[in-house]
């Protein structure tokens, strides 16, 4: 059975110009909503991409509708793969890879394998997995679903949800809490910025994060017992 539902209204451009900006281990300090497993790393080193998520479940050995609604996908877009608990086959290899460059959406996660990772990087295109494996999918034409609710390594997914994928891990974000997220995000960055000049000049870390303060303070108090 395939399940086919309509693609989501992309994420503001404005948003995603702000999201772009910042790092998924920036959100991380304040935002415990929407992280995928940190097994889920980049093939290629130093990408960073922001997009609006694209959902589709695949079910274990087949890739069927993975090859049919990468045509469908818009520039903007970004591809979550629920591979259904598969971390064996891998879907995604060079062929996919280059379908998916020259469509022109910015990026693909799957919840499990990928393969030829020389040719995903041949063609530049930015991917998320598991890792690579030797065993490939086929296509079965069993079924599967797009633009449904998924589950992606850990983290729930709908369609329209936005997306930053770097170097550290992947993130997907309810449009309910976009601004927020980006603002208190903003701040954080603001902040990281100016504790780094201060490194620079010669501060202490402890100091400046007023971890020193909380150790001496807990050391007084005992020494006072």
């Amino acid at each position: 059975m395939y399940k086919m539902r309509p693609l989501p209204p992309a994420v503001d451009p404005a948003s995603l110009d702000r999201l772009s900006r910042m790092e998924t281990a920036t959100i991380g300090h304040t935002y415990q909503f929407g992280f995928a497993d940190p097994a889920l790393q980049s093939v290629l080193p130093g990408k960073s991409v922001v997009g609006t998520a694209v959902t589709l479940a695949l079910p274990g050995q087949d890739s069927t509708l993975l090859h049919h609604v990468i045509a469908q996908l818009r520039p903007g877009d970004f591809l979550v793969i629920d591979r259904l608990g598969d971390t064996r086959h891998a879907c995604f290899g060079g062929g996919v890879a280059l379908a998916s460059k020259q469509q022109g959406f910015v990026g693909a996660v799957v919840d499990g394998a990928h393969t030829d990772t020389s040719e995903i990087a041949e063609h530049d295109f930015p991917l998320w997995s598991r890792g690579a494996s030797p065993i490939t999918t086929r296509l079965y034409d069993i079924g599967g679903g797009f633009n449904i609710p998924i589950c992606c390594a850990g983290a729930a997914v709908l369609p329209g949800y936005a997306v930053l994928a770097d170097e550290s891990g992947v993130l997907f974000i309810d449009l309910d809490d976009l601004n927020d997220v980006l603002t208190t995000a903003e701040v954080k960055t603001e902040r990281g910025i100016a504790n780094t000049k201060r490194q620079k000049s010669g501060e202490k870390l402890g100091a400046i994060t007023g971890a020193s303060a909380k150790v001496e303070t807990r050391l007084m108090a005992t020494a006072e017992r």
